[in-house]
């Protein structure tokens, strides 16, 4: 099941990055009707293929290194930090692309949409670092990672779902306002595209959180084989921590061992 899901997921993210740039490419003249500024044009076309391309595409992708990337831990929370920082980069400089239109900053900025792009943004970026602090820095206490774990994917999962959101909300005050104004007509091929590209978004990020909170497949579990579902002597609260511990894959008896006397050790054990 999981590897139908990540194909689906793979053929969904070239879907969206084939509407998206088509959009830009063969419809550039409808991003900037009142101006015949050659340097606003290349802003405006620059933000949607950032924001999606860049932003939601290469962020979805590496939310999923984890169920495709083989090798070590190490090396997948490596790929996924450095998948993120290129996410980030983008959604940055795409925000700042609309900082360079000729009417001001204040006029880009007064929509639902661009409220909630630099909300979900800004969010990125705090959970990127806290991804940083948390399951990066060598210095930091295993433990506390665990406890940030849950708290690491819930937020990772809300940004990006609501990176699409702020996505879809974007395609509808672009569209309406080329409506409106008789600039685009209700049927016609490109709003046919920048429909398709809603729905797909839509599609795409219902296959990548479905990914990810689907069961793992454990083909190869030698190194848990045998070993109790919690060690005796921890107390209740670790027990549920350590069984879901054991559950992951490709767990070794040194990993196994090290984990329990760090809950043996953490405070409060002791004395229970």
């Amino acid at each position: 099941m999981a590897t139908n899901l990540l194909l689906l997921a793979r053929l969904s993210a070239i879907f969206v990055a084939i509407l998206v740039l088509t959009w830009a490419t063969y419809y550039t003249t409808t991003f900037l009707p009142h101006t015949l500024s050659q340097q606003d044009l290349i802003y405006s076309v620059l933000h949607p293929l950032l924001m999606v391309i860049g932003f939601i595409l290469v962020s979805g992708e590496a939310i999923l290194v984890h169920r495709w990337l083989p090798g070590s831990r190490k090396r997948k929370k490596w790929v996924h930090l450095w998948l993120q920082g290129v996410a980030l980069t983008s959604g940055i400089f795409g925000i700042w692309t609309k900082f360079q239109g000729r009417d001001g900053v204040v006029a880009n900025f007064f929509s639902l949409h661009s409220w909630m792009g630099l909300f979900c943004v800004s969010l990125f970026g705090a959970q990127w670092l806290m991804g940083f602090a948390s399951f990066w820095h060598k210095g930091e206490v295993r433990m506390t990672r665990m406890r940030v774990l849950p708290w690491h994917v819930f937020l990772g999962l809300y940004t990006y779902g609501l990176a699409v959101v702020t996505a879809e909300t974007g395609l509808l005050e672009k569209l309406t306002f080329l409506q409106a104004n008789g600039i685009v007509l209700k049927r016609c091929n490109e709003s046919m595209i920048v429909n398709g590209l809603g729905l797909g978004l839509a599609m795409l990020c219902g296959i990548v959180i479905l990914t990810i909170v689907s069961p793992k497949q454990h083909h190869n579990t030698p190194a848990t084989k045998g070993l109790p579902e919690w060690p005796p002597k921890l107390p209740m609260k670790h027990a549920t921590q350590f069984r879901r511990f054991l559950s992951m894959p490709n767990r070794s008896a040194r990993e196994c061992n090290q984990r329990m006397r760090i809950m043996r050790n953490s405070p409060g054990t002791k004395s229970a």
